[in-house]
């Protein structure tokens, strides 16, 4: 058997890279074969009005990219994807989270979609800023819909930063959120494979309201009940996600989800809590590709 797990072109760096390393790492140990490709192969083509593969060869993909074109070829093409299209790209674009997830008695903090301005030359309009103003009062949270590491996240403190962070961000998706004081700098990440949560971290900051190992933040294991257990599994379940790290804030009330991640990194993950994260998902991917295979044989 032989995988192929696809990254990004243009983002190869050493903690990006130790996901699909240790993906490796483990599959070997499974006898199984899986090959690092850069999206820059580009893998799929539209031509002659056919869809062309060139992962013909392989018998699986983990897509460690947030490309939705690449992977709606990939799942076109017939090929099993891990995670897929819907999961992917409902992660992918914090506001689409949201609305996923709403309806469906999962806890989250008050949300507004911001206003996408096409127009450059075009301004925030007062009565917009009125509206979030009064929905919120301060101080809230600005949110790029796109954006991984803390990158694109305003936390806004008066009329002043919220207009200037609404003219920074009118071009681009986003959101309004209210803070929730009790988790300011820190938070929790459970982390999901099929139907097994392989535990917790806490993320505690060095004084930023973001809590991400990438900005300086620190992380130790933190036990999972079987509420916040349960309450992941079913979050999992909504996004159709193989694998998953689902980042939550401490509520006054309990738990609010913060946002989920299809591509989570797992480095400090398992630093923090000694978890194998790399042999759970290879397991959980052969154990599903094996029961998927004896499905089609009946």
């Amino acid at each position: 058997m032989r995988g192929v797990v696809i990254c990004n072109a243009y983002y190869q760096t050493d903690e990006i890279m130790y996901q699909p390393r240790r993906l490796r790492e483990e599959f070997s140990r499974l006898g199984v074969e899986l090959t690092i490709m850069s999206a820059s192969a580009f893998p799929f083509c539209v031509e002659g009005g056919a869809l062309r593969s060139a992962l013909a060869g392989y018998d699986f993909l983990i897509f460690w990219d947030k490309d939705k074109y690449l992977l709606a070829a990939a799942e076109a093409a017939g090929i099993p994807t891990f995670n897929g299209y819907f999961g992917v790209t409902a992660c992918d674009d914090k506001m689409l989270t949201f609305l996923a997830l709403a309806d469906h008695g999962i806890p989250m903090p008050k949300t507004l979609p911001g206003l996408l301005c096409y127009r450059p030359e075009k301004h925030v309009l007062k009565e917009a800023s009125d509206r979030v103003e009064a929905e919120f009062g301060y101080p809230l949270v600005v949110k790029e819909s796109y954006g991984s590491l803390g990158r694109g996240e305003y936390l806004v403190h008066d009329r002043t930063e919220l207009a200037s962070v609404m003219e920074e961000v009118r071009l681009k998706p986003h959101l309004f959120q209210e803070f929730i004081a009790e988790s300011a700098g820190r938070d929790l990440r459970v982390v999901v494979v099929g139907e097994r949560v392989l535990g917790g971290m806490v993320r505690t900051s060095g004084g930023d309201f973001r809590s991400n190992l990438a900005r300086g933040g620190k992380a130790e294991a933190y036990p999972v009940d079987e509420g916040a257990a349960q309450l992941s599994l079913k979050i999992a379940r909504l996004l159709r996600l193989d694998y998953c790290g689902i980042d939550y804030l401490f509520g006054k009330d309990g738990l609010l989800v913060c946002e989920v991640n299809s591509n989570a990194f797992f480095q400090g993950f398992e630093g923090a809590t000694g978890v194998n994260v790399a042999g759970a998902y290879a397991e959980h991917i052969l154990a599903k590709l094996a029961a998927d295979g004896r499905r089609a044989e009946r």
